[in-house]
């Protein structure tokens, strides 16, 4: 990452409001975190395959996935909503990124984070290397947009929680990222804070697949000096990662 690139992703980050504010010529505290040039992700040679690389039978699955999600009538949402939303990216990502539910614009365009919480997301995944479309695959755990964008219901959950595993199960992802309290909720099956979930490596599903959970973007664009809290969260989950690749 060049420095002009670096400049672009703090500014579309915002990390100017989440870094505290100092006198011009002043030299930062020791308690205070210096923005840094993020470095990327160190990905296996297999991270990013074109999705034209799939198997026959892994794309197949992907199809028949897509098309259940297309028709699917397991709770009422089917009724409100333009179309499903799967997901997006690579369908052999080693990151995963996992939120709550489609909002109107997702709903219109069929993909999951669009508008400026998307904008925000993907100068997040850019921090740490990652980029939509090329070594992560984006999700949420409903794939029918609730009406005004309400909480998901328990049993819109159950009926739509099949379709994320799935997913898992053929992307086989190394790392979860739940962005969120809601996905972070669904996800752990659990009602604890988002505060006390951050900071921890969970695990979800049969895979047992390392999970981290952070802010949604949506919430720090409405919340942002808790952008500081969300580049500890990223800085967190990329060292996992490193971790996870390091031990294989």
């Amino acid at each position: 990452m060049n420095a002009t690139q670096r400049a672009q992703y703090l500014e579309a980050l915002g990390i100017d409001l989440w870094l505290p504010r100092r006198a011009p010529g002043l030299p930062a505290s020791p308690a205070e975190p210096v923005a840094v040039a993020a470095q990327p992700v160190a990905l296996a040679p297999h991270a990013a395959p074109a999705p034209s690389g799939l198997d026959a039978d892994t794309a197949a699955r992907w199809q028949a996935l897509r098309a259940e999600v297309a028709a699917c009538t397991k709770c009422p949402l089917h009724a409100t909503r333009i179309q499903g939303v799967l997901g997006v990216g690579d369908p052999r990502a080693q990151w995963l990124v996992v939120g709550e539910a489609p909002g109107a614009e997702e709903d219109r365009q069929g993909e999951p984070f669009v508008g400026r919480a998307g904008q925000l997301l993907d100068a997040m995944l850019r921090a740490i290397g990652l980029a939509r479309g090329a070594n992560v695959y984006i999700a949420n755990v409903l794939k029918s947009r609730p009406p005004g964008n309400r909480d998901p219901k328990p049993e819109e959950v159950s009926a739509c929680l099949p379709y994320l595993a799935r997913q898992i199960a053929l992307i086989r992802p190394r790392l979860i990222l739940a962005v969120g309290r809601i996905a972070a909720q669904n996800l752990l099956a659990t009602d604890a804070p988002l505060g006390r979930l951050r900071g921890r490596v969970h695990h979800f599903g049969e895979l047992n697949t390392p999970l981290i959970v952070t802010y949604h973007p949506a919430y720090l664009l409405r919340a942002p000096a808790e952008k500081r809290k969300a580049w500890d969260d990223l800085k967190f989950a990329r060292g996992v990662f490193r971790e996870l690749t390091a031990a294989s």
